[in-house]
């Protein structure tokens, strides 16, 4: 007999019917007759029921189903007795296919912290909420493909070990075969990287984005989605130190084709989760709802998380360039207030997450795009304005999150890129194939990095990034 899913039984238009379910034990209860078996195989938040008539088939048969153990099941599906359940099975063999002492199985059928589900984090997809999180999590993975796929771009892998680091800001870890206690050294006593394994210091990527560039300027639209590594020692909700990241790059693309492709594609996204992952956005929901029973109202989320959801799809971002916030932000209460843990003062100051959520959760009420920031606090290859004083990037922001979204249009003008290369002090003879894109065929070209994980988790409205990745790595855990 072929194996079903818990959905496909859950879901099924027949009853009375035979069939077969191997799934790992969520819990066991009953009285001396009857054994009440709940199962789950990760194919819905819903667990299954199995009724066990133990006059029938003898206590022993599930003397060793605990909750953890994993179990075959065959039996005839039944309009279910109990409420909360369509169905349950009315098993006729029970087989242990693994058992789990009880004693030690760490997911006893209680709460547990999310903190302590990171300790275990190679059992926590057993629970409703992991399963639930990884469903939704693979459910975008696909949209995204399918989003580019529909639209004509090319899918591309670029280095995960590179000479390069895309943002210039250093905090890369390093990737080396030489011998940590006695390292070659140069006449001048440093590490002589020419005797490395590729004959320079390299690093993990923090970006596809310049490979990227390089691809598009051939095959028009392509984009990257894969793993980008920060050596930043952030122990907050929103940073990981190894993370996806999402990169497309068009040419011919400027700066309101990028932001109209950035806002196209994140509804899109969420969109096709609302089709898709009805369950388990709902079991998520009724979690949160459960977790804010305890807070102030003023500290509860203003809509519930499909609410939330529905109203980014259906909303138009609102768009408005950084001088303009910086405004906002100068005159708002929290500013004049002495609230914000950084003030703002005006023109040149570096947004922080609490500006960016004020402007989008307290303002605007909605997303939010910021264009035209300072080119001081940007990097070196977004296209510069006519001012002398901007640079032509995009930020999208979203409720809880913040950053979501970072891009610009390119700087394609070799001399403007040479010149604000040296102004930051990054070698050219370490981009020189970078700077050969626009020395040959350059073109206008844009594009936008996507943090797959806070996608994730504004997707899911899970509090901690840590919780959106299978295993995950922050500073002082690479645990697994």
């Amino acid at each position: 007999m072929a194996r079903q899913t818990v959905k496909a039984l859950l879901n099924s238009t027949e009853k009375d019917i035979e069939v077969s379910i191997s799934a790992w034990v969520r819990t066991k209860r009953g009285s001396k007759n009857v054994a009440f078996i709940a199962v789950n195989d990760g194919s819905t938040p819903h667990n299954l029921q199995i009724v066990v008539d133990l006059e029938k088939m003898g206590e022993a048969v599930v003397d060793k189903v605990t909750t953890g153990s994993c179990i075959k099941a065959i039996g005839k599906l039944v309009e279910s007795q109990g409420s909360g359940q369509k169905y349950e099975l009315e098993a006729s063999s029970i087989e242990v296919l693994g058992e789990a002492d009880a004693n030690e199985y760490p997911l006893q059928p209680k709460k547990h912290s999310l903190e302590f589900l990171r300790e275990n984090a190679h059992l926590r997809f057993r629970t409703s909420t992991f399963s639930a999180v990884s469903r939704i999590r693979h459910t975008l993975i696909f949209a995204v493909h399918n989003f580019f796929n529909s639209r004509g771009f090319y899918n591309i892998h670029t280095p995960i070990i590179t000479g390069s680091d895309a943002e210039g800001a250093g905090e890369t870890f390093n990737v080396s075969t030489l011998d940590k206690k006695n390292p070659p050294l140069t006449e001048e006593g440093e590490i002589d990287y020419k005797k490395d394994f590729f004959g320079k210091l390299t690093n993990l990527t923090v970006s596809g984005q310049l490979e990227a560039e390089a691809a598009a300027m051939a095959l028009g639209k392509v984009y990257t989605f894969g793993p980008t590594f920060r050596a930043e020692n952030s122990n907050t909700t929103r940073h990981l130190a190894e993370f996806w990241m999402i990169e497309p790059e068009v040419a011919f693309n400027e700066l309101e084709d990028n932001i109209d492709l950035a806002e196209d594609f994140m509804k899109y996204l969420i969109a096709y989760t609302l089709e898709n992952c009805h369950d388990d956005l709902v079991y998520l929901e009724n979690r949160i709802i459960e977790e804010e029973k305890n807070k102030k109202a003023e500290d509860r989320q203003p809509m519930n998380l499909i609410e939330k959801l529905k109203f980014v799809v259906d909303n138009d971002f609102e768009r408005l360039t950084y001088t303009e916030a910086i405004e906002i932000l100068r005159n708002s209460k929290p500013n004049k207030k002495k609230k914000f843990q950084y003030p703002v003062e005006g023109f040149g100051t570096d947004l922080q997450s609490e500006h960016e959520r004020y402007l989008v959760e307290k303002h605007f009420k909605k997303p939010v795009v910021l264009t035209d920031y300072p080119k001081e606090i940007k990097a070196f290859y977004m296209r510069q304005n006519e001012d002398g004083k901007t640079v032509r990037a995009m930020d999208i922001l979203f409720p809880g999150i913040g950053e979501m979204v970072g891009g610009s249009q390119r700087e394609e003008r070799l001399d403007l890129l040479v010149k604000r290369m040296e102004e930051m002090h990054i070698e050219a003879d370490e981009l020189w194939w970078y700077l050969e894109l626009r020395k040959f065929g350059t073109a206008p070209h844009s594009g936008f990095g996507l943090g797959f994980e806070r996608l994730v988790q504004f997707v899911t409205g899970m509090g901690n990034i840590r919780d959106v990745i299978p295993f995950p790595r922050t500073p002082k855990s690479a645990e697994f």
